[in-house]
Formats: C-alpha cells, structure tokens, sequence
C-alpha cells in the first residue's frame, strides 16, 4: 500500500501518492487538525521503511494499471505522518525520477529540516510545500503539538537554509484554526517570516476534512481574507485552499485495494468513494465489508461522509 491514486490536488494537478511510510502513522508531530488522526508515539528519529528498489517497483506496478487519461502531472511523497522520517528518501526520489520523468513533489511538516541530511534529500525533488503554521514558540507547541525534542528555532533555521539554496519550486503552507493561530501576532510574524523565503506561492488553508480533534473550526471568511491581504501586502504570492478538490480519482480497477491505499492518507469523500465505485463496478456492500471489519471507519464532517483508515484493529 505504498502507491494511491491519482487524486485530484489543488497545488499539484492529478497527483499520485506515495505512501513511504509504514500502515500506522508515524510523525515528529500530531497537529489537531490532522486528517489521519492523533500521533500516539511522536519520533524525530529517522529510519528505513521500504527498500527503495521495493518502492519502485511499487509505484511501476501502479502506474502500469492506471489509464492514459490517469497518468500523473506529479509523484507525491505524502504519507500518513511526516515524509521525511524515511531514510531512503533522497534515493527514492532519484530512482522515482529516473525510472518515470514524471516530476516529484514531498509535502513536509518541516520539522525534520534542521537536519542537514533531511534538507540534502529535499533538495532532489521538484516541488517542496513546508508547513508554517506559526513562527511564534506558544501557538506552534499548541497547534502542532510537536515531539519534545523538536525546537522551532531550530526548525525556522533550517527552513531559512533550505531556501537559500533550493532551487526546485518551493512552496509554504500555514493551517489556519480559529482560536490557535488566528490572532493578528500570529499571522503577521508567520507572513514576516515567509516573505523572506522568496517561495513561488504560500499556501493559506482550513481543515477541510475531519480533524484530530473534534469542534475545531476554520477562521471566518472575512479573517480568511485578511490574512491574504495581509500576506500579499508582503509581497508573498498568496493563494487560499478552502475549497474541495474534486472526485476525478484514479483507480487501477481493485476498488478493495484503491479504497484502503487512498484512505490510508487521504480521506474519500462520499461522492469521491461513490465515484470511485461506479468506475470499478462495486457497490457499498463493499465498503460496509470493510467497516464492519474495522479496516475503515466514517466520519461526519461539513455536511459530508468521509472514510479513513482505521488503524485501532
């Protein structure tokens, strides 16, 4: 279950996912507003997960499945906890773009960044998002609930380092959470630090799928654009990511295994899963199946169903 996909993305066109890490999630954080749910052991020590030459040949098998009109505009490393965490990522990425010229994107939480060889293995991809959710020491411990052995100085350093040098499309993304990282102080700093990192775009985004923790809201419409005006008075390229992506979701015809590799990391919605079905020719029955047997479970969330892995067996 490494390869899911492609799913449509508002940053990436039809983006095909890769999953490097292990079934359970692992992450240096356990942000509240985390689609995948809580972290239950925060690490900051990076490990082997997959022998690349394994991944590859993954992600081969993948994509030979898929139709023409499937074919990605980009291969994400976007996994169920932090990207980085995998030692072999830097390797993964070479083979990645050497087997497929298909370009590779990572979107990282950028804890990991102070490391120097975190930031040597960033530099192979084409296209890096950094998480920013706030620069402030307080509303970065409360939002992002980070391993203890992380500092965000140390952290902001690293970033600043990393863009100086990289030269792929580097982006920011800031999670905006009424009640955490809403406050004027929080996004001014946040914006002053990013105008310095001369991205292509930063991202402004809401939870738009079920968080971590229940009755957390996205800001107001009106606290939305201010912030946009805010950071595009900066000089920042700003872009908000409030919306739905869409349903138009790849499939290699094992809806079994479509519905438990895309859940794995990236909640369906419930017109996506219907979708996904019809193209595949199965029915509910299906994903009744695999509730009942706890391999997923659904959630309520905006007026939509969604479904997730379930990683409590």
């Amino acid at each position: 279950m490494i390869a899911f996909g492609p799913v449509p993305s508002r940053r990436l066109g039809l983006s095909l996912g890769i999953n490097n890490i292990v079934s359970r999630k692992i992450c240096s954080y356990s942000c509240v507003y985390c689609q995948i749910g809580q972290t239950k052991n925060p690490t900051v020590n990076r490990e082997k997960f997959y022998e690349p030459a394994y991944l590859l040949e993954n992600v081969k098998n993948h994509i030979e499945k898929l139709k023409r009109e499937h074919i990605p505009d980009y291969l994400t490393f976007v996994a169920n906890g932090e990207p980085t965490l995998d030692i072999n990522l830097g390797e993964e990425i070479r083979s990645l773009k050497k087997e497929f010229h298909i370009p590779v994107a990572i979107i990282s939480n950028s804890s990991l960044i102070y490391m120097e060889e975190v930031r040597k293995d960033l530099m192979h991809a084409d296209w890096v998002s950094l998480k920013v959710d706030s620069v402030e020491p307080g509303t970065w411990q409360k939002i992002n609930r980070p391993h203890p052995d992380l500092h965000l100085e140390k952290i902001l350093e690293g970033i600043q380092e990393f863009a100086s040098k990289y030269n792929g499309r580097l982006h920011t993304e800031t999670m905006l959470v009424e009640g955490f990282n809403d406050h004027k102080s929080s996004i001014e700093a946040t914006a002053d630090f990013i105008a310095k990192l001369n991205v292509e775009t930063a991202y402004l985004s809401i939870p738009t799928r079920p968080p971590a923790e229940k009755g957390l809201k996205a800001i107001s419409a009106e606290n939305i654009t201010k912030t946009w005006q805010y950071f595009w008075d900066k000089g920042i390229d700003t872009e908000t990511l409030t919306g739905f992506e869409g349903t138009n979701t790849g499939f290699t015809g094992n809806a079994l295994n479509d519905i438990l590799n895309i859940t794995a990391v990236h909640p369906l919605r419930d017109d996506t899963l219907a979708e996904l079905l019809e193209k595949e020719h199965a029915g509910m029955d299906l994903v009744k199946s695999l509730i009942s047997h706890r391999y997923i479970k659904k959630s309520h969330f905006n007026g939509h169903d969604y479904y997730v892995r379930n990683y409590i067996l």
